[in-house]
């Protein structure tokens, strides 16, 4: 589309930027994509265990397993991304994954569970899950990215802030098999009908700017091949591919720093339950911990993503950290309620930013046009990290029987990744001086 018809595009546009919409579809799918993270399967961890016969370590591999198929199909799902936009690929997501929930209530040994868990719950959140949706949220939004990704990454906060108690509750009522189900169910209703109805790939594809067609938009859309930087240095719209990315040492950079937060995600969200009731405390002091964490991940997005509109990203990843890791040092070192709930408010705040300031960080520094394919790589690196994450905690516990040592190096991981974050620098592309 020619840059004039763009400039005449906004005399026309509805008032509500349809972006926006984007955005109410991202959030329904980010609560969908919630029913199969660690936290919430930390809920079903020691009734799964005594059920199935297994221990916490053999346990924590399934979502090793589940991290790494979502590395594994992570460039190819970012391929599709760039191509064809995230319509099909999200209804194609919530069928996959509704099926198997429905089926996980129906496995009667941990083999199958696994295999449920593996061959149709992580595939089908690889097409429906965060990267689809904060990918294609990117593309709308330039300007208000962070806010417009806060908003929409809200929904997994909300999902996770309601979950303790919602398992809790249907365990009660249908057990842990009918559970599943019922995930499944409200995995169909939450992704599959609005991602046909209403995802669209780009604001171009409907004649519209990022934003909505600010003046600066469309100063950007007219000579994109002007800058070397992206977006916090004006150039959205350079295209980068794979092996000019991984040349550059920030691609490296963001991964490794990011991938040690996901470690948090993937392996500590799933024994923080139990780390706190073998510390002697009951079930609902456990429930509430989880739900301190998940209320402040529901919370500060927005606050977060304002700051990463604003502010570097660099000092931003520093703080979210640094703040994850005071606050497990706090959790760990004394003991009562009060430094508990404290630690883990504290971290709760740090992980708020996780998600926000990773997609941030990856679309401002290489742009809209090659975000896909760009983020699957990054997928990639930081899965490595993630499938870490379960086993790391869950094996030394059954060699130590303690949390102790997992936590321990968990923090001195954080507090590195604080000091790195503050060499993140946009990456330069050489070729666009030629162009």
């Amino acid at each position: 589309m020619s840059i004039s018809r763009l400039i005449e595009q906004p005399a026309r546009r509805k008032s509500i930027y349809y972006g926006w919409v984007i955005v109410i579809v991202g959030f329904l799918a980010h609560i969908a994509s919630a029913f199969s993270i660690s936290s919430t399967l930390s809920v079903f961890l020691k009734p799964l265990s005594a059920d199935l016969g297994i221990s916490r370590g053999v346990f924590s591999l399934i979502r090793s397993g589940e991290i790494l198929i979502g590395a594994a199909v992570a460039p190819v799902v970012g391929t599709l991304m760039d191509r064809h936009g995230g319509r099909w690929l999200m209804a194609a997501g919530g069928l996959i994954a509704g099926a198997g929930f429905m089926s996980l209530g129906q496995t009667r040994d941990f083999i199958q569970f696994m295999l449920v868990r593996w061959l149709l719950i992580s595939p089908g959140d690889s097409l429906m899950g965060s990267m689809v949706v904060n990918v294609s949220i990117a593309r709308w939004f330039v300007r208000m990215r962070g806010r417009a990704l806060a908003i929409a990454g809200m929904g997994h906060g909300l999902a996770k802030v309601c979950m303790p108690v919602m398992a809790a509750t249907l365990m009660l009522y249908v057990g842990w098999r009918g559970s599943w189900v019922v995930f499944g169910v409200f995995t169909l209703l939450l992704v599959v009908t609005p991602a046909l109805l209403f995802m669209r790939r780009s604001p171009e594809e409907m004649g519209l700017l990022p934003d909505g067609g600010p003046v600066e938009a469309i100063e950007t859309a007219a000579m994109p091949q002007k800058r070397r930087y992206a977006k916090r240095t004006g150039a959205d719209n350079v295209e980068w591919g794979r092996r000019e990315a991984l040349r550059t040492p920030v691609f490296w950079l963001i991964a490794s720093t990011f991938g040690v937060a996901q470690i948090g995600v993937t392996g500590l969200n799933l024994h923080v339950f139990s780390y706190v009731t073998d510390q002697g405390h009951p079930t609902l002091v456990a429930a509430s911990v989880m739900s301190i964490i998940a209320v402040m991940q529901f919370s500060t997005p927005i606050v977060w993503g304002t700051l990463a509109d604003r502010m570097d990203n660099g000092i931003l990843n520093m703080a979210k950290c640094a703040l994850q890791g005071a606050g497990l040092l706090l959790a760990l070192s004394f003991p009562g309620l009060l430094p508990l709930y404290a630690g883990f408010f504290i971290y709760g705040i740090g992980m708020g930013g996780t998600a926000i300031l990773a997609e941030t960080i990856w679309a401002d520094f290489f742009g809209r046009i090659s975000l896909g394919k760009i983020r699957g790589m990054g997928s990639l690196v930081t899965s490595v990290f993630s499938a870490g994450g379960p086993p790391f905690f869950g094996l030394l516990f059954d060699y130590t029987e303690s949390y102790y040592l997992s936590f321990s190096i968990f923090i001195g991981m954080l507090f590195t990744s604080a000091v790195l974050s503050l060499c993140l620098r946009p990456p330069m592309k050489p070729a666009a001086l030629a162009a």
